[in-house]
């Protein structure tokens, strides 16, 4: 089966702490590759101001994670989890074209 090329990208709480924003990007990048995906690069892009207020924050801390997936199990659970996962404000998950 093909790999697809995705890109998930998140919004890290803006005062987390730095131990504790290493931890939380490690354990996602670790769901992604144990469900069958291949993280290629897993990096901050830099914190901004959001558009709106999103649980009484006015910025976030934005991460970008690039990878390959044959199926959509990485993905389903990485949305699972980060729906319950009070540090992450939001999350988008986008299939990539590159050819």
């Amino acid at each position: 089966m093909a790999e697809t090329h995705y890109e998930i990208t998140y919004i890290i709480k803006p005062d987390i702490e730095e131990e504790a924003k290493k931890t939380l990007i490690d354990r996602y990048d670790k769901i992604i590759n144990d469900n069958g995906a291949k993280v290629i690069d897993s990096k901050d892009w830099e914190k901004k101001r959001l558009a709106y207020e999103i649980a009484n924050y006015k910025e976030g801390i934005y991460h970008i994670i690039n990878l390959d997936a044959s199926d959509d199990v990485a993905l389903s659970e990485f949305d699972r989890l980060a729906k319950i996962d009070d540090n992450i404000l939001r999350h988008m998950t986008v299939k990539r074209d590159d050819k």
